[in-house]
């Protein structure tokens, strides 16, 4: 029975990170907000912004945060154009480098209702959520919209 005891009190122990993640999600202030199947983006920005939940920035160099709808390796590729400095850029040209230049980002994902928010510091997601709209017309994505930023504000406020 001791035994028992003494796994379960090592078990709680070893859940330290739960809080923390809760945490890194309300130190957070401003979100970049990636482009979305069906126009989702827009109305995410929107809500965000009308709640006071996150404030959404137009400069990714300026956001705490990016919200998207995946992860993995288109958003890698994306995450690497938005933060790619000037230096970087120097670099490339420097070097001959004939790097095709990617015309204005799209939608990340066709697998809609999945949303993610990445830590822009640690690229690590701390907070995702699903919520598949029923259809592409403006009341849905809005609806869907609402519902996510409802659940992202709770997590924003719980600590």
């Amino acid at each position: 029975m001791a035994y028992m005891k003494c796994l379960l009190f090592a078990a709680l122990a070893a859940v330290p990170w739960i809080p923390t993640a809760r945490a890194e999600v309300g130190g957070l202030k401003t979100v970049y907000v990636l482009p979305m199947s069906g126009g989702l983006d827009q109305y995410l920005a929107f809500r965000l912004t009308a709640e006071g939940v996150l404030q959404v920035v137009t400069d990714p160099s300026k956001a705490d945060a990016i919200l998207t709808e995946g992860i993995g390796g288109r958003f890698d590729e994306s995450f690497g154009q938005l933060f790619t400095t000037a230096a970087d850029k120097d670099k490339a040209e420097k070097a001959g480098s004939t790097e095709f230049s990617h015309p204005a980002m799209r939608a990340l994902s066709g697998s809609r209702g999945l949303i993610f928010l990445v830590n822009r510091a640690t690229r690590d997601v701390v907070w995702s959520t699903f919520e598949r709209p029923k259809g592409n017309q403006p009341d849905d994505m809005k609806h869907a919209a609402e519902k996510i930023v409802d659940r992202l504000a709770k997590a924003h406020k719980a600590k």
